[in-house]
């Protein structure tokens, strides 16, 4: 339905570069670009436009991007009806997720090797952004479906729960705050190390507080750091406190590495969403993934 052609074209454009374009589809920037000019000259119109080191579609070339993941999720939806006519008809298909850091790091790699020892045909593309860009990556159409920690919803979304997580307040073995249990009104006082903004972790420990009297602006905060290894090394070397997923932690608890700092009527919690664009609630491939990544984490806890 799609030629070669036309699938190199629509990561291209998908991504609007050439380099990544590449990396994802493991071919040569010069043989990107002998595609995308082979349907250049098919069409008799540039679909690209070159500014320096960047590029942008034209108005032609923002039609055939349209057009072609419209075709495209035709394609998919015809392949799944197929596969329930004919078991045997098996075609390569790609599945792209994406999640943030502490899903992509500590909840997905488990479940996507078993979800790929059952399905031999399956290429997965795992996109590691925080929160609100993976919203932004889902509405983009760079990926088909998202996980997501707590965030403000979006209308043209639609969210269905995974599992829920626990947000610890931590500090390393060597700091004077590790035989404390503090008091919720004492953490403006209380250095803090946090994730940068977009991250649904900090967006989670930001809103509990809040609803506990304490705003962001009141918050003594040392460092902002992407992504939450970064966090947990600098909160490791350091002495001052940091709100951390219990998931992504667990070893360093064990060890003593890290220690719980309890604070006195204070629970961090926040669930999992998968968040599809609607209109697309019946993209069986994507739902398929879902009821198997539910079931998964269900038989485990």
């Amino acid at each position: 339905m799609l030629s070669i052609q036309h699938e190199i074209f629509l990561e291209v454009a998908r991504r609007l570069s050439f380099t990544k374009a590449s990396q994802i589809l493991f071919l040569s920037q010069s043989a990107i670009s002998k595609h995308v000019k082979a349907l250049e000259a098919f069409y008799k119109t540039a679909l690209f436009e070159r500014h320096g080191n960047t590029i942008s579609l034209t108005q032609a070339g923002l039609l055939l991007y349209q057009k072609g993941l419209e075709a495209s999720q035709l394609k998919t939806e015809l392949h799944q009806q197929l596969q329930t006519l004919n078991a045997t008809f098996l075609p390569t298909t790609r599945l792209a997720v994406g999640s943030s850091t502490t899903i992509t790091l500590y909840v997905l790699p488990p479940v996507l090797s078993a979800y790929l020892r059952q399905h031999a045909n399956m290429q997965v593309q795992v996109l590691n952004r925080n929160s609100s860009n993976i919203q932004k990556a889902l509405l983009d159409h760079e990926i088909d479906v998202g996980i997501v920690e707590s965030l403000t919803q979006v209308n043209t979304l639609t969210y269905t729960p995974f599992i829920t997580d626990q947000v610890l307040a931590v500090c390393s073995r060597d700091s004077p705050l590790r035989d404390r249990t503090l008091r919720i009104d004492e953490i403006p006082q209380v250095p803090l190390a946090v994730r940068e903004q977009g991250s649904g972790t900090l967006a989670t420990v930001e809103d509990t507080l809040q609803k506990n009297g304490i705003r962001p602006a009141d918050l003594r905060i040392l460092i902002r750091l992407g992504g939450t290894e970064a966090l947990k090394n600098f909160v490791l070397a350091d002495t001052c406190l940091a709100f951390l997923p219990k998931r992504a932690i667990v070893k360093e608890l064990a060890a003593g590495d890290l220690v719980e700092v309890p604070i006195k009527n204070l629970t961090i919690e926040r669930t999992f969403h998968f968040i599809q664009r609607k209109g697309t609630e019946n993209n069986e491939l994507v739902n398929a993934f879902i009821r198997f990544t539910r079931r998964y984490y269900s038989e485990l806890e």
